[in-house]
């Protein structure tokens, strides 16, 4: 289960999401689902992929 938002970065929990989904559907996620921590963000033309500095890397 992811503790926070991966668009946002706001607890998963808190407030209304409802707008994510949508917005990641564009593009990668922000932030780590785990820790809330800013991801680094690679995008190439046919993919992207997102690395925690503690959970280490997400790839789409």
């Amino acid at each position: 289960m992811d503790l926070f938002c991966d668009h946002c970065g706001r607890p998963a929990e808190d407030g209304d999401h409802a707008a994510c989904p949508a917005a990641r559907e564009m593009e990668p996620p922000r932030y780590c689902p785990q820790c809330g921590r800013r991801l680094v963000v690679q995008v190439t033309p046919r993919n992207w992929s997102a690395r925690c500095s503690v959970h280490g890397v997400r790839g789409g």
